[in-house]
């Protein structure tokens, strides 16, 4: 349907939860995948497996994208299986969850690093590589807009991500190659489990959210794949939210 068939797709942080589902949502549009990870070596090859099984190819590459050299030699190793990169999408995240008095430079750079500059360096590697009409997405979250508990550090690197999102726009936007940030709503993945009011987040997320259910990994997905077709070519530069409604309430 989205006419994608045997371009290739880089997807960080794809050996769980959202990433996974963007990357099995290319496979089964005939994308080819490269699935990045840094620590759950299992899971990024049980999901590789996954995505071969639907006929696509799948390279895994272990690496830290806040790491430059990582970053490089990755991109070394799709060169060397692809020859070429047709859609990049940063999703990998992390940071810490600490009040505000209690964050400490570490802290701050480690959350900017992996969630807004990964960004950066990954675009740079990506261009000179990518043909015209190439893809750009970046995974965000309302965190990047509102204040969250606990959040202050992952929120601000997430605002930047939306902002670079917005400049990389412009700078790109002659080379035919469009970049757009997904933010998502509250999604039961691994990582909301590290939140110590898990349950409290889902139940009031479920209970604002007008279509009364939550956003799932693959309504994240869908997304994703709709801004990569052609049915996306005029979208750049905006920050797309899929949360069922959460954010419009007051």
């Amino acid at each position: 349907m989205y006419n994608l068939r045997g371009k290739v797709a880089l997807v960080t942080g794809s050996s769980r939860g959202i990433g996974k589902a963007i990357a099995m949502r290319f496979a089964q549009d005939g994308v080819n995948l490269v699935v990045n990870y840094v620590r759950h070596k299992r899971d990024a090859e049980e999901t590789a497996s996954e995505i071969e099984s639907t006929g696509a190819k799948c390279l895994v590459v272990k690496a830290n994208v806040a790491n430059d050299a990582d970053v490089l030699s990755m991109f070394e190793k799709i060169k060397e299986h692809y020859g070429r990169l047709d859609i990049l999408v940063s999703n990998a995240a992390s940071g810490v969850l600490k009040p505000v008095m209690e964050l400490s430079t570490r802290h701050w750079n480690w959350a900017m690093d992996i969630n807004a500059r990964a960004l950066l360096t990954l675009t740079q590697q990506a261009v000179p590589i990518m043909p015209e009409g190439g893809r750009i997405l970046a995974v965000s979250s309302l965190g990047a807009v509102r204040a969250v508990e606990n959040y202050t550090a992952v929120g601000a690197s997430k605002a930047a991500l939306e902002s670079l999102v917005r400049h990389l726009a412009v700078e790109l936007g002659s080379k035919k190659i469009t970049v757009n940030t997904i933010s998502a709503g509250a999604v039961d993945t691994e990582a909301l489990k590290k939140f110590p009011n898990r349950s409290q987040i889902l139940e009031t997320a479920l209970e604002r959210t007008p279509l009364g259910c939550l956003t799932t990994p693959e309504d994240v997905a869908d997304l994703a794949l709709f801004l990569c077709s052609d049915f996306a070519k005029m979208i750049h530069g905006q920050t797309l939210v899929v949360d069922g409604g959460y954010a419009i309430r007051a």
